[in-house]
């Protein structure tokens, strides 16, 4: 099945803690049905202090659920995706506007 939501889709979070944040996907895990979105569910996490890089506390982007994201159209809502052809290519488009994405 073709993926719904894609890295690089701006997407608004539909529940959880950060319900109503909007962010860029930055990766999909499909068998997970996860996905990253900047700045979206941020955990902070230790980091050891090597030779290279400073230690510390650093805020790092946690999986949330596909089913909590939602892509946003060009009016800036929340929106369903579906897909249909367009000169015999398979395409995505936003129910709300009926535009191709």
């Amino acid at each position: 099945m073709a993926a719904k939501l894609r890295k690089g889709d701006k997407v608004v979070v539909l529940a959880g803690k950060d319900k109503g944040k909007q962010g860029e996907i930055t990766s999909v895990m499909p068998k997970d049905n996860k996905a990253i979105v900047e700045g979206v569910n941020t955990a902070i996490r230790h980091q050891r202090q090597t030779q290279t890089t400073q230690g510390g506390r650093v805020s790092k982007a946690m999986p949330i659920d596909l089913s909590n994201l939602a892509l946003v159209d060009a009016n800036g809502k929340a929106t369903r995706v579906g897909f249909r052809f367009e000169d015999g290519k398979k395409v995505r488009f936003a129910k709300s506007t009926g535009e191709a994405i």
